[in-house]
């Protein structure tokens, strides 16, 4: 077998970094560019783009396939079957600790963003095999000698919520 002829590295990928996160405690998070091949609840769908938490407490029936990651779960109380083809994820990581990869646009979906059928996610990267592209690490390892970072929290307009302490 070839190297053009092998399949994707990004299943596999999308697998270790699940359970990854699964041993860990930590929650896993897909990061999805959607199209019509993507079957999720539109109106969570934002800039083409939707994130999906795929702990096995949020999901019911998870599998990671080669081809699909398919799973039950629940959007605004409503019960929903989510099918999201491999090539779709841009991205897995750990809601907690940022911790994750994320992966160049297969080139059909760069190609249609070139033609500018859908704002890009990422900046296309050119590939060696049909689906897999170079794998990007989001955050940088650990060297050891590094204090540990806070997480981040996001910009909001308003004001943090506090918790207050009743005896």
């Amino acid at each position: 077998m070839t190297a053009s002829e092998s399949s994707s590295t990004r299943p596999y990928m999308i697998r270790a970094l699940h359970e990854w996160c699964t041993d860990n405690g930590l929650t896993p998070y897909l990061a999805v560019r959607v199209d019509h091949s993507v079957q999720v609840p539109q109106e969570f769908v934002k800039d083409g783009e939707i994130v999906l938490n795929t702990s096995y407490d949020a999901t019911g029936g998870l599998q990671l396939g080669n081809d699909f990651i398919a799973f039950k779960a629940r959007f605004g109380g409503q019960p929903r079957d989510i099918m999201v083809p491999v090539g779709r994820v841009i991205a897995i990581y750990a809601r907690e600790t940022g911790e994750g990869m994320a992966f160049a646009l297969s080139p059909e979906v760069s190609e249609r963003n070139a033609a500018g059928d859908a704002p890009a996610a990422l900046s296309p990267v050119p590939s060696q095999g049909e689906a897999d592209a170079p794998v990007v690490q989001l955050v940088p390892a650990d060297d050891g000698d590094a204090a540990p970072q806070p997480p981040r929290t996001p910009p909001s307009g308003g004001a943090r919520p506090a918790l207050k302490r009743v005896k």
